[in-house]
């Protein structure tokens, strides 16, 4: 099985929300369809937009790996998803 760590944004990349799921492509639709809910983070501030993602093979990984970088400022964040995506493009989940 498959394990992702993940970062999400909004439209207008302001915002970051860290993540972790065993089904990216169903998580992402979530996010999409909890745009403008004020009851989540991602939702509340419209962070539907894949912009970078891990694998792993076990959930602890994943976990782990979503704790530390919850724990980052947001400038190492954004080296990590430089590191991979330095447009900062969307992911189109219909490719994962």
């Amino acid at each position: 099985m498959n394990y992702f760590t993940y970062i999400s944004t909004n439209p207008k990349r302001t915002v970051l929300y860290v993540g972790m799921t065993n089904d990216l492509y169903t998580r992402m639709i979530q996010h999409y369809s909890e745009r403008g809910k004020f009851s989540t983070f991602a939702g509340r501030f419209y962070c539907h937009k894949l912009i970078y993602f891990e694998r792993y093979d076990t959930p602890m990984e994943a976990i782990d790996r979503e704790k530390e970088i919850k724990k980052w400022r947001r400038s190492k964040k954004e080296d990590l998803i430089n590191s991979i995506n330095p447009r900062w493009e969307f992911y189109d989940i219909k490719d994962l």
